[in-house]
C-alpha cells in the first residue's frame, strides 16, 4: 500500500515548482543601458571630514559596473566637478531611455525644503552660501527628466551628524520629498533624522555597508533589495536608524548584468502552494515575542502575503526609535501603533450610495476591549490589531476570522509609492468550512479631502482583491494614519462580473477615554 506524501512534504514541492515556473518563464529583454553617477565626499575641512563617503563611493562604483552600469564617480568632489559629472551623465543618457542612477554619500543638508549635496569645498557660514556653493538634488532629478530616462534611482547615504547645520539648514538631515513620476527615492534613514556614518575600522557606513550586501545577491529586485537593507540598518542600530523610500515606478527592476527580466504570473494554484509554503513559516514564530525571528523571516520574505504582518509584530517588540519629519505643508503623519485604538473610543460611519450619493445607514460603535496589540470593536464584532489588521469581522450575522491578519493598512509609516500584498485564511461559520481572500495595495498619493467629520490631509491608497468565490473588490481609501480606519472609503464588489456592492463610508471618532 502506498501512503501519501504528508502535507509539509507537499507544500513544499508546490513552492518549489512556483518558483521555477515563474522564472522558467521570465522574459530577458535586451540589456538596458544604465548609468550611475557615483559620488563619495568625505575630505571635508576641520571637524567636518568624515570616516567612509569616499570608501562607500569606491565600493558603490565597483558594484554597480559589475551590475551593467556605466559609473561615473567622483570621489571628494568640488562644485564644479560635481556640476560637470551631473552634465556628463545627462548628456550621456540624453535620448537612450536608458536607467539613471545617483549615489551621493557625504554631508546633505536640506533648506526651506530642499535637499543639497555637500561639495568639500563648500564653506558654508550662513544660508545664502546654500544655493551657491552646494549641489541641488533637484539639479539631478531634472538632469535625469531632461535625458528623458525611462527610470530613474536615487540613492542618498548623506543624513549624518551635519556641522553646517547650526547656521545654514532649516532642519536636521533631509527633508521629505515624493518621488517624481518613475523615480525611486531611498533615504539612508528617515527624512529629518540622523544617520551613522560608521568608523574608518568598519570600511563604509552603515546603511552603505548593507546596501553593497544585498545588491550583490542574484535577481536582486528593487524593492526586495532596499527592505532588507532597511530590516538590517534597523536591527542593527536597534531602531535609532530606519531607512525610507518612496517610489513611482511602475516596472520592475533587477540589479544584476544589465538584463531585463519580467516574470510571469501566478497561476492560483502555484500562488496557493507558495502561500502554504509561507504561511507555514509564519505560524511556527507568529507568537514568538523574539523579534530575531520577525527580522529572519522578513529576510526571507520581504514582500511575501504575510510580511506585514511580520512588520506589525515587529513594530511591537522592536519599537522604531526615530519617526519621519514630515512634509512641506503637512501635519506630522507617523503612524503611532499603540495609539490607535483605546478603550472607551467611540466611531461613527456614514453610508452612502456611490452612484446617487444618498445616504443608507449610520452606524455608531466603540473600542470595548484593548489587550496586547488588538483591540475589540462592539464587544468582538470586528477584532483589529493597532497596525491596521483586520482578525475577525462580523458580516451578517457571521463571524470570519483571519489568519494571518488581513493587513489592509501598513504595519509602519505610510509613504507614497509603497506596494504590498496580503492573504489570509478565512475560517468560516460552518458549514462552509475555509476560504482564502487576498488584496495588492498602493499607497498612490497625498489627498487633503473634506468630510462630514471636517478636513483631513490623507495618503490615498488602491486595493485590488479576489477571494475563493470569485469575489472581485476594487477600494479606494484616504487614511489618517493615527486614526483606526480611513476617514473615507469607496468600495466596488463584484460577483461573476456583476457589481453588487458599490457604496462611499466616512468613518471619524469622538474619544471618550476613561
Amino acid at each position: 500500500m502506498r501512503f501519501p506524501p504528508r502535507p509539509h512534504k507537499v507544500i513544499r514541492l508546490l513552492a518549489v515548482s512556483a518558483i521555477a515556473i515563474a522564472f522558467s518563464a521570465a522574459a530577458q529583454a535586451p540589456l538596458d543601458i544604465r548609468i550611475a553617477l557615483v559620488i563619495g565626499n568625505a575630505a571635508y575641512a576641520g571637524n567636518a571630514a568624515l570616516a567612509n563617503p569616499a570608501n562607500d563611493a569606491r565600493a558603490m562604483g565597483e558594484t554597480l559596473k559589475q551590475l551593467g552600469f556605466t559609473v561615473v564617480e567622483v570621489r571628494d568632489g568640488s562644485k564644479t566637478q560635481m556640476t560637470e559629472a551631473v552634465a556628463k551623465v545627462r548628456d550621456t543618457l540624453k535620448g537612450k531611455q536608458g536607467v539613471g542612477m545617483l549615489y551621493y554619500a557625504g554631508h546633505g543638508l536640506q533648506l526651506d525644503w530642499r535637499n543639497y549635496m555637500v561639495p568639500v569645498d563648500a564653506k558654508l557660514t550662513k544660508a545664502a552660501d546654500v544655493s551657491e556653493q552646494t549641489v541641488d538634488l533637484n539639479s539631478v532629478i531634472d538632469a535625469f527628466k531632461t535625458a528623458g530616462n525611462r527610470m530613474n534611482i536615487v540613492v542618498l547615504d548623506a543624513c549624518r551628524d551635519n556641522p553646517f547645520t547650526g547656521s545654514t539648514a532649516s532642519g536636521k538631515g533631509l527633508a521629505q520629498l515624493d518621488a517624481p513620476p518613475g523615480t525611486f527615492l531611498a533615504y539612508a534613514t528617515a527624512p529629518g533624522n540622523v544617520a551613522e556614518d560608521g568608523d574608518a575600522k568598519s570600511g563604509n557606513g552603515l546603511y552603505t555597508q548593507f546596501l553593497l550586501e544585498e545588491l550583490k545577491k542574484p535577481t536582486a529586485k528593487i524593492e526586495d533589495v532596499f527592505k532588507r537593507v532597511r530590516l538590517n540598518v534597523r536591527k542593527q542600530s536597534q531602531g535609532r536608524q530606519i531607512p525610507w523610500e518612496s517610489t513611482s515606478l511602475e516596472d520592475d527592476f533587477y540589479f544584476n548584468s544589465g538584463v531585463k527580466i519580467e516574470l510571469a504570473k501566478l497561476d492560483e494554484k502555484a500562488k496557493e502552494a507558495a502561500f502554504n509554503a509561507e504561511k507555514a513559516e509564519w505560524d511556527k514564530i507568529k507568537d514568538s515575542k523574539n523579534a530575531d525571528d520577525f527580522y529572519a523571516f522578513l529576510q526571507k520574505y520581504p514582500n511575501g502575503f504575510t510580511s506585514e504582518a511580520a512588520q506589525s509584530r515587529l513594530q511591537t517588540l522592536a519599537k522604531a526609535l526615530i519617526v519621519a519629519a514630515p512634509a512641506q505643508g503637512k501635519p506630522e503623519l507617523a503612524v503611532r501603533s499603540n495609539e490607535r485604538f483605546q478603550l472607551n473610543d467611540k466611531y461613527f460611519l456614514v453610508e452612502r450610495s456611490a452612484a446617487t450619493m444618498l445616504e443608507r445607514r449610520r452606524i455608531t460603535g466603540g473600542v470595548t476591549a484593548v489587550s496586547g496589540d488588538t483591540a475589540e470593536l462592539d464587544n468582538g464584532a470586528l477584532v483589529q490589531t493597532n497596525s491596521g489588521g483586520t482578525v475577525r469581522v462580523t458580516s451578517s450575522g457571521f463571524r470570519i476570522n483571519f489568519d494571518p491578519p488581513l493587513m489592509t493598512l501598513p504595519a509602519g509609516d505610510f509613504q507614497v509609492g509603497q506596494k504590498w500584498a496580503t492573504r489570509s485564511t478565512m475560517a468560516l461559520p460552518w458549514p462552509l468550512g475555509k476560504g482564502w481572500i487576498e488584496q495588492s495595495i498602493k499607497t498612490v498619493g497625498r489627498e487633503t479631502i473634506q468630510t462630514e467629520a471636517g478636513t483631513f490631509d490623507t495618503f490615498k491608497t488602491e486595493m485590488t482583491g479576489a477571494s475563493f468565490n470569485g469575489t472581485t473588490t476594487e477600494i479606494t481609501y484616504w487614511c489618517d494614519p493615527a486614526f483606526g480606519y480611513p476617514v473615507k472609503m469607496h468600495w466596488m464588489e463584484r460577483e461573476r462580473g456583476k457589481v453588487t456592492k458599490n457604496f462611499i463610508q466616512e468613518w471619524y471618532k469622538k474619544p471618550e477615554r476613561s
